[in-house]
């Protein structure tokens, strides 16, 4: 997710924010916010990429390992988010 946030959110002078939380049953949540708000992801699931593509299977990924996952819009950009229990 933090590699989605630095090739495809990139916007010049302005960083990305990765947070980690932890919850009293042992919940990991996993958020990922960039400032490009102009590059909407679609709502899960994501699509594959064709089989010759050397990307494009990162939130494929997130989506088979993840309990839940989504993307929350922001006024400035978007946070890409996935839950995971021990």
């Amino acid at each position: 997710m933090a590699a989605n946030a630095v090739t495809h959110g990139r916007v010049p002078g302005r960083d990305f924010e990765l947070r980690l939380t932890l919850d009293a049953v042992g919940l990991l949540r996993i958020e990922v916010t960039d400032a490009r708000a102009e590059r909407r992801l679609p709502a899960p699931p994501p699509l594959a990429p064709p089989a010759e593509s050397e990307a494009g299977r990162g939130l494929l990924l997130v989506e088979a390992l993840a309990d839940t996952w989504g993307v929350t819009g922001r006024q400035v950009g978007k946070t890409v988010w996935a839950t995971l229990r021990p």
